[in-house]
């Protein structure tokens, strides 16, 4: 599985919910309120207990959400036949010899991207840009270049991953893959 597909996934579904400030005016006075971000509206930065962590470490319900359905939309890629050995043998060539350290590098990377693109302030991406990502001359974890119809098929598993999470049929249909395809022309380099 490669790193950059995914990073593409997370840049759609990020783009979708970036909202920008916007001062609303209130009778007579001028008020800065802002409009609440996608990453808000998943939970924003309220701190919960980590499901993954033994430890009880806490994290933001808005990452978690979006971790959430970072890993889901991977493991429906990885049992994805038409996507997994054509883009993703190097990741599961290490899952199959039970290194996870790439599975959870893409997870991280991937959530952090996602966090970025929808408002979260906490967090940094200083992943590749979509057309690096998706070139195998730039990137040796892409497996090859994707055509159309490589990008559809890994949007068809996106919306898989995001209802396995409850997202909304109205936001996807929406919101997420319109925008998903704004980052088209980036990633289809074949």
């Amino acid at each position: 599985m490669k790193k950059t597909n995914f990073k593409s996934l997370l840049a759609i579904v990020a783009l979708v919910g970036i909202i920008g400030t916007m001062p609303f005016l209130t009778s007579c006075k001028k008020s800065t309120s802002v409009a609440p971000t996608l990453y808000d509206s998943v939970g924003g930065s309220v701190m919960v207990k980590d499901p993954k962590s033994s430890s009880g470490a806490m994290i933001e319900a808005g990452r978690l959400a979006l971790r959430s359905v970072v890993d889901s939309t991977i493991f429906v890629i990885a049992a994805d036949g038409s996507l997994n050995n054509k883009f993703f043998s190097v990741l599961l060539g290490e899952v199959g010899k039970g290194n996870l350290s790439g599975f959870t590098e893409l997870s991280m990377n991937l959530t952090d991207f996602f966090c970025v693109a929808t408002g979260a302030k906490s967090f940094k991406y200083t992943g590749m840009d979509m057309v690096s990502a998706h070139d195998p001359a730039k990137n040796s974890r892409m497996g090859t270049k994707a055509t159309s119809a490589d990008f559809d098929l890994f949007v068809g598993d996106l919306v898989k991953g995001a209802q396995q999470n409850g997202v909304s049929n109205d936001l996807i249909a929406n919101h997420i893959g319109p925008l998903v395809y704004t980052l088209k022309s980036q990633v289809v380099q074949k």
